[in-house]
């Protein structure tokens, strides 16, 4: 083995131990939400935990996919890195349910680096015949992150305290940072372009208008207050900007002309609803088992590692099968497992057995899995050296997009819900007089030990028909998702095929 594969080793080592910390990240935090809830008490506040995290990478993504094109990829995988190490050791030290969703921003800037670029990376490094294999074994770690994430999180969270699950984070990203800043010698061409700033920020300042209108409208603010209205108001007034801005801009963060490709605007629509889909299980299903099923931290991480078994398979098979058969079949199977399995969780109740939960899961995550190699890929297809980041960073971008208003949007929908059958069932007389159960104690297990059996039971149905319900919203995305994989097209990647010798 030569030095330059032996350098090329290294640094797909160093991207993978970046994705890992990156992914891990998320099935941790969701393994350990019960728990952190009931320590820094803010049920109503749970949601921001992993929204503002997604805002925060939605932020970055672009801008710095954008850079890597512009400057190299090297210092702003190493940025990103950084960044998120400072902002795991602060999620760590957090007192509150607000400083936890301060630190989690930070910790978002630094993500809005680490993904999309380790893509591009890939694609800079590796010939078209290579880049399956190695998409397939970027998505399979991600899903293998996400495998040990849920049991991580939970062993810690029991054994040590939720604190230390950010912890985990810092020498795995010492040792990637080791790897890319050594083992990654890379060339650039600096190119003299001017960053659509005003496209970034209008971009993202709409979606946090919208975010904040959709989570305190009907709850802290009435609907027609004028903070609601003045929240939509900056949303549709930013969203025109950042269209007015994008069609004038030399170098725009989101290039309409690249949504001409149709594989490469399909694909990001697709990209869009699986991540407001599958978000729903990342989260519910942790609380799920937790309030309905009882239990520590370990039960929800056990009962969640089959939806990232089911993922790794899924995202290997896809990045095989990439350079066989167009994205569009692969996707086509892709999501029907995926709409199959979101409408078995739709189904799920109080009594329903945890063996079957686990078939529910591994359904979703193999309809799921395919997405983390194959769109890459697709998004990707069309571009060059020069626009493969800004191509990566608008796929992870839409894809962050999708989670982030779905987890705002669903995260309304379980609560209006679970709120309004909780006051219905005590409206009806059922409950004993003075008795006032917030959405907090019914994941506390010391308050809810104190309530009588059969109410109990209704707290526990209650809050298992919210999350069904939340999984029946979570289908239309998901059939929205099948639309734009039907217009896809019968691309594939493309692979040079080597010209056979002539005989002497």
């Amino acid at each position: 083995m030569n030095a330059q594969q032996s350098n090329i080793k290294l640094v797909v080592a160093g991207l993978l131990l970046g994705i890992f910390m990156a992914a891990i990240d998320n099935t941790i935090v969701a393994t350990a939400m019960p728990t952190i809830v009931r320590d820094l008490q803010g049920f109503e506040q749970f949601v921001w935990v992993t929204s503002v995290y997604m805002v925060a990478v939605m932020a970055g993504t672009p801008i710095f996919g954008k850079l890597s094109d512009m400057y190299g990829r090297k210092r702003f995988f190493i940025f990103g890195l950084i960044v998120f190490l400072i902002g795991s050791a602060l999620c760590g030290m957090a007192g509150s349910m607000t400083q936890l969703i301060i630190f989690r921003a930070i910790q978002g800037i630094g993500g809005g680096a680490l993904m999309p670029i380790a893509f591009t990376i890939v694609f800079d490094l590796f010939p078209p015949e290579k880049r399956g294999k190695m998409t397939g074994l970027l998505g399979a770690v991600f899903g293998t992150s996400s495998i040990m994430g849920p049991l991580l999180g939970a062993f810690i969270t029991d054994s040590i305290g939720w604190e230390w699950i950010f912890y985990v984070n810092v020498p795995i990203g010492i040792i990637s940072f080791i790897l890319i800043l050594t083992a990654y010698k890379e060339t650039v061409s600096k190119r003299k372009l001017r960053i659509d700033w005003t496209g970034a920020t209008t971009l993202v300042g709409a979606v946090v208008c919208l975010m904040f209108g959709l989570e305190l409208g009907g709850h802290t603010f009435a609907w027609d207050s004028p903070q609601i209205i003045g929240l939509f108001a900056g949303f549709v007034l930013l969203f025109l900007v950042f269209l007015f801005a994008e069609t004038r801009a030399s170098e725009p963060i989101i290039s309409f002309e690249m949504f001409r490709k149709r594989l490469f605007a399909s694909s990001n629509l697709v990209a869009l609803c699986y991540g407001a889909a599958f978000i729903v299980a990342t989260i519910y299903i942790p609380i799920f088992v937790s309030g309905v099923y009882g239990g520590s931290a370990t039960n929800a991480g056990l009962i969640l590692m089959p939806m990232m078994l089911g993922s790794v398979a899924g995202s290997q098979g896809g990045g095989l099968l990439a350079t066989r058969i167009p994205f569009r079949s692969i996707m086509l199977l892709s999501v029907a497992c995926f709409i199959a399995g979101i409408f078995c969780l739709s189904t799920i109740g109080p009594e329903t057995p945890r063996l079957l939960l686990t078939a529910y899961m591994v359904l979703t995550g193999f309809g799921v899995g395919f997405s983390f190699s194959v769109l890459s890929m697709a998004a990707i297809h069309n571009f060059d050296a020069r626009q493969r980041g800004a191509a990566t960073s608008a796929n992870s971008f839409l894809r962050s997009l999708g989670m982030t208003v779905g987890i705002t949007v669903f995260g309304i929908i379980q609560r209006n819900i679970l709120s309004g059958t909780m006051a219905d069932a005590a409206a009806a007389g059922s409950w004993p007089e003075g008795l006032n159960v917030s959405a907090d104690d019914v994941l506390t297990p010391e308050v809810m030990a104190t309530i009588p059996p059969d109410i109990r039971q209704q707290i526990v149905t209650s809050l298992a028909g919210s999350i069904a319900d939340t999984f029946m919203w979570a289908l239309v995305p998901a059939v929205l998702a099948l639309v734009f994989i039907l217009m896809m097209g019968g691309e594939r990647v493309t692979v040079q095929r080597k010209a056979k010798q002539a005989p002497n």
